[in-house]
């Protein structure tokens, strides 16, 4: 399995280069996002990803919609059981641009899965809309608000070489509890 690349890795720097047209609804292309998302799969504080994270310079990210997504109160447990784990919603977007944003902006509290236990205040866009393919090949357009909006200008970041930390404000260090999985 890959592995998220760290600050420091030339990668992260890179403008990462548009998916090529030939990969367009390969298995080339299905198995890489594949692998993404097992790869996010085991990080349950990531909701999304960008593939320069991985070591790739391609214009792609995923993103764990339901992890981003508020459940339903009960999302169907009776009073007092458990909420039944949500199965995994990755969406994909290739080749993204950010279309259109609002002019309103809003502070946020920002991490990252290739600056680990570093979080700061970032500055975005309240409302943001992208326009990108599918891995098949079809175009989509997409608009999110709050936690969507931001994590398209964070991803689409890494896609343009840029950290979180390049314009975060009040950053502080945060010591994962367990330095060792257990068990």
């Amino acid at each position: 399995m890959r592995e998220i690349v760290q600050d420091g890795a030339p990668v992260l720097r890179e403008v990462a280069k548009p998916v090529p047209e030939k990969l367009f609804g390969s298995t080339e292309l299905t198995e890489f996002v594949a692998d993404m998302a097992a790869v996010l799969d085991q990080e349950p504080d990531g909701v999304a990803l960008a593939a320069p994270q991985v070591g790739v310079s391609w214009r792609l990210f995923i993103v764990r919609m339901d992890r981003v997504e508020t459940p339903p109160l009960h999302d169907g447990a009776a009073e007092g059981e458990a909420v039944p784990a949500r199965p995994a919603a990755v969406e994909v977007y290739v080749n993204p641009e950010i279309i259109k944003t609002s002019r309103k902006r809003a502070k946020a509290d920002e991490g990252c899965l290739s600056v680990r236990n570093i979080y700061g205040g970032t500055n975005r866009h309240e409302r943001v809309t992208i326009a990108a393919r599918r891995p098949d090949g079809s175009h989509l357009t997409r608009g999110g608000g709050g936690l969507l909006a931001q994590i398209f200008e964070h991803e689409i970041d890494h896609l343009n070489g840029i950290l979180f930390t390049d314009s975060a404000e009040d950053m502080v260090e945060i010591k994962p509890l367990h330095h060792e999985p257990i068990g």
